[in-house]
């Protein structure tokens, strides 16, 4: 059949029949534009006529990576295998979760490794070979005709030593927070650069997590790298923390609440009450795909030197650090389950800084 248009959704879809002549088997929607919806169609008709069309999976990247492991274990030495089960457990399958295997796109797997340098501190070695861990299971899924692609095909190899990510200075940091005062997603940029917190636990955090009194927010849940889930508690115990606000912070919270509640009227009973502080027109979560686009977008108009970003969160930490704040202090505002990550991350910084103390101490002791 030819294409359609959804006039609810103001999106195009097409149905094809399968490979048995079933109706209705194959269904695909939102298409922004008939040529797009007419595009897909065609490439899923030749991968039918073709054999090379695979049915959507409901299959887990947990369950991906342990049905691959459990046939892995008959050619393996023991300690080999205890390796591969030691590396699936403590970073694989804790990050994916629940996710399906035929929804992970090259741009999750580089967001996993960022996450394994940035906030767990692996070494580029480790990630090398977590790399190569996750790329042959979908290389299994693969041949098991689960997937029709691997994402990890696409991404380059991680380099034995990490990338020292982008920061902005003082003036970049100003200059950007005022420039997109009027944005929605305004606060979510002010929290990572100000406060240092990581994209999902901004996108989970809620306004019972923040007391104005104290002058502190309180990590209890986060937003599922996806955008799908919000998961109670955080990545490790040291993740569930308190974060002190600036006087900055807490007027700029406010500020969002005054618009927000304004959004929320409007809305009425089409609004989804979750409390979120940062959420869509209808109180849904935000996408952090949406986040990150809105991010690099505004750095595009603005014609300023482009970091990720999660690049905010290490500029947060590298004004701390340059401050001479106490690195634990600095672990501890970050979620750092221990300040040799800290001081690992950001050991590109250290150089300078013992040059500061030196000079601090030349002051002092000699005038």
């Amino acid at each position: 059949m030819s294409v359609r248009k959804d006039k609810e959704r103001n999106t195009w879809y097409f149905v094809v029949s399968n490979r048995n002549g079933k109706p209705k088997q194959i269904k695909k929607r939102g298409f922004k534009t008939e040529r797009d919806a007419q595009i897909a169609k065609n490439k899923v008709l030749y991968e039918i006529n073709n054999g090379l069309y695979i049915e959507p999976t409901k299959m887990k990247v947990n369950e991906l990576v342990e049905n691959w492991l459990k046939r892995k274990k008959r050619n393996i030495q023991e300690s080999t295998y205890t390796g591969y089960d030691h590396l699936i457990r403590k970073h694989i399958k804790p990050y994916f979760n629940e996710m399906r295997i035929d929804k992970v796109k090259p741009n999750h797997i580089e967001e996993f490794y960022d996450h394994l340098y940035d906030e767990v501190g692996l070494s580029g070695t480790t990630v090398q070979r977590i790399h190569t861990i996750v790329k042959s299971c979908f290389d299994y899924g693969k041949k098991m005709e689960l997937i029709s692609k691997n994402p990890v095909d696409n991404v380059d190899r991680p380099k034995q030593n990490q990338a020292v990510v982008e920061v902005w200075d003082n003036q970049e940091v100003r200059y950007f927070l005022g420039e997109t005062k009027d944005d929605p997603l305004f606060i979510a940029y002010h929290l990572a650069v100000a406060e240092g917190m990581r994209q999902g636990e901004i996108l989970g955090l809620r306004w019972k997590d923040i007391d104005f009194n104290s002058k502190k927010l309180t990590i209890h849940q986060t937003l599922r790298n996806d955008g799908k889930e919000l998961k109670p508690g955080a990545k490790n115990k040291s993740s569930l923390r308190s974060v002190f606000l600036t006087e900055e912070t807490l007027v700029a919270l406010k500020e969002h609440k005054i618009k927000q509640d304004h959004i929320k009227s409007n809305a009425g009973s089409a609004f989804e009450n979750l409390d979120l502080v940062i959420c869509t027109n209808i109180g849904t979560p935000v996408n952090p795909s949406n986040l990150r686009r809105s991010f690099n977008r505004n750095i595009k108009n603005l014609r300023m030197r482009k970091i990720v970003f999660h690049g905010l969160r290490h500029t947060h930490a590298t004004i701390c650090l340059q401050l001479n704040m106490n690195p634990k202090v600095v672990a501890d505002r970050l979620g750092h389950a221990d300040v040799r990550i800290t001081l690992d991350t950001y050991s590109h910084l250290l150089p300078s800084l013992q040059n500061q103390a030196v000079n601090q101490i030349s002051q002092a002791i000699f005038g």
